[in-house]
Parts: structure tokens; C-alpha cells; sequence
């Protein structure tokens, strides 16, 4: 079975759902398509950039290259995941913190990944490891984000309580352990949810587009089992880190729990 090519009608299809769905909203009342126009262009837009950057990585096999447009791709899901905390971290700490843990857990899975089952030649090569990269670090930039979000939402709304802990003789771990514990249940919730739901309630997107591009199902998969345990794997690194370090930054070494260190998202974000 040859892949499957889309055409420009095919494209106009996906135009009028678009049309069709803000038509609905405006009929309905419900004041979303003027957001859903702006998302789908933006969506459209971003596709085809990152489509034509990466033909011209895949086309020059550099290593450089490769490394430099893995280094925007960190950068942006540092900036990302940090802009999302409705608690942050002065000043600038939760950048730091989202930043380390998300390339950590992106990294250190996607070298397990690269170096084991999928062993393309050279391990580096951009065909493989650009796109294994974006897939693993949405997942892992997603998981840390909502780790750190719950931790410090968590943080500011029980500090009396773990005050209260601290001085009755509790270390900064033992005071904070049981909301790091839950933070990181939150993080991984929505991937422990699709794992359960896959094949069965849905059928998760790489294995749909494999089998579009014309391979085996049974093959599809078993890549899709592979990516789904490395992207859980890379979630629990992820999540673990950003709460762990945002637990340390938020107490010093005398134990005390340092709530100046945080500050309101303002309404400007």
C-alpha cells in the first residue's frame, strides 16, 4: 500500500470544516469562531514552516543543523511551559526550572529510544531524531508544566499547614512530600488516562499514521507501544524534577519555607 497523498481539494475539504464549525458557532451563539479562525490559520501556518524547515534539515544532513533546530525546539518549550504557571517563581525561576526539567526528561529518554530499539544510522540523524524529539517533548513540556502549576497552586493555598509542619519539627522534604507526590499523579494523569484508553476507546495518532503511510498494523503497533512507554517514562522524569526543584527553591537550607520567592501571574501574564 503506497502512502497516501493529499491533494489541494483535500485541502479545501479541511478549509470548509473549518468554515463550517465557526458557522456553527455563530449560529449557536457561542463566540468561539472568531478564535477558531485565528487557531486554524495559526495552525496552518506553523505546519507549513516547520514543514519546509524540516525538508531543508532532512536535505542537508548536517549535524549542526540538527542540533540548532533541537536547541529552538527546547528554548520555545522552556518559554512555554515556564508562561504557564498561574504561580511563578521570582525571578524568572520557574523558566529555569521548566527548562531543566523538560530537556531532561526529553534527552534522557529520547537517547534510550535512539541508542535501543530504534538504532537509526547515525543515532543523530534528523529524519529520526527531530521528529522522536517534538513527540517526547510536548508530552514531557506538558507533564512539567502541570506538575510545577499544581505544586505551587498547592504551595500557596496549604503554606499555613506546612508552616504549621515545619515548626512542630518536620523537614522541608517531609512537610512538602505528600503535595509533591500528588503534583506529579496530576502531571501524569492525562498520559496514564491515554495509555489506558489506547486501541481499545481510541486509536492513538502515530499508530493512525503509520497505517495511513502504508505499514503493517501489527508493526504500527508495536512502534506505538514503544513511543507510548518512552513518553511516560520521559513524563515521570519531567514531572519528578520540575516538583522536586520547585520544592527546594521554595525552602532554604535552615528548612524554612520561602513564600517571598513566589509572585501572582499579573493580569498582563
Amino acid at each position: 500500500m503506497s502512502p497516501i497523498v493529499l491533494t489541494t481539494g483535500d485541502m479545501l475539504l479541511a478549509v470548509a470544516l473549518i468554515a463550517a464549525g465557526a458557522a456553527l458557532s455563530f449560529l449557536l451563539s457561542l463566540g468561539v469562531q472568531r478564535t477558531l479562525l485565528v487557531c486554524a490559520v495559526r495552525m496552518a501556518v506553523q505546519l507549513a514552516l516547520v514543514g519546509s524547515v524540516l525538508l531543508f534539515v532532512f536535505g542537508h544532513a548536517s549535524v549542526w543543523l540538527t542540533v540548532g533546530l533541537l536547541a529552538f525546539m527546547f528554548a520555545a518549550a522552556t518559554w512555554e511551559a515556564g508562561s504557564r504557571q498561574q504561580v511563578r517563581l521570582a525571578p524568572g525561576w520557574h523558566f529555569g526550572i521548566a527548562g531543566i526539567a523538560t530537556v531532561a526528561g526529553t534527552v534522557v529518554v529520547a537517547l534510550v529510544g535512539l541508542l535501543t530499539a530504534l538504532q537509526p544510522h547515525p543515532w543523530y540523524v534528523a529524519r529520526t531524531a527531530v521528529p522522536l524529539t517534538g513527540l517526547l517533548l510536548g508530552n514531557v513540556m506538558n507533564a512539567t508544566s502541570l506538575s510545577m502549576n499544581t505544586l505551587l497552586s498547592t504551595i500557596m493555598r496549604e503554606r499555613l499547614a506546612i508552616e504549621a509542619r515545619i515548626i512542630l519539627g518536620a523537614t522541608r522534604a517531609q512537610a512538602m512530600n505528600g503535595m509533591i507526590r500528588q503534583a506529579i499523579r496530576t502531571a501524569l494523569l492525562p498520559t496514564l488516562n491515554q495509555m489506558a484508553a489506547a486501541g481499545i476507546i481510541t486509536m492513538p495518532g502515530i499508530m493512525t499514521g503509520q497505517i495511513l503511510a502504508g505499514m503493517n498494523p501489527l508493526a504500527a503497533s508495536r512502534y506505538q507501544i514503544l513511543l507510548m512507554s518512552l513518553i511516560v517514562s520521559g513524563n515521570l522524569i519531567g514531572a519528578t524534577s520540575a516538583a522536586c526543584l520547585t520544592a527546594w527553591r521554595l525552602t532554604d537550607s535552615r528548612g524554612r519555607l520561602r513564600l517571598e520567592r513566589l509572585r501572582a501571574r499579573s493580569a498582563k501574564g
